[in-house]
């Protein structure tokens, strides 16, 4: 099994078009994590960059839920 992800780590994260206008893989450090069932948490996540959302606007801070979509970086 993997290592879990702590605060700190640094992390990629995959952003999905259905929400994003950038679709892909991006890099960013782990700032916060949630609890939000017992073997799942919230992970929130500092990108190096800025992202554009579907609805507007710009953020660098992205919570993120599926495991699928965020996995450790060297």
């Amino acid at each position: 099994m993997a290592d879990a992800i702590q605060l700190g780590d640094r992390v990629r994260i995959y952003l999905d078009s259905a929400f994003w206008k950038s679709e892909g893989w991006f890099n960013g450090i782990v700032v916060r994590i949630d609890p939000y069932t017992k073997h799942r948490n919230f992970y929130w996540v500092e990108l190096n960059m800025n992202v554009q959302a579907k609805q507007g606007g710009s953020t660098n801070l992205v919570s993120v839920l599926n495991p699928k979509h965020i996995a450790k970086t060297e």
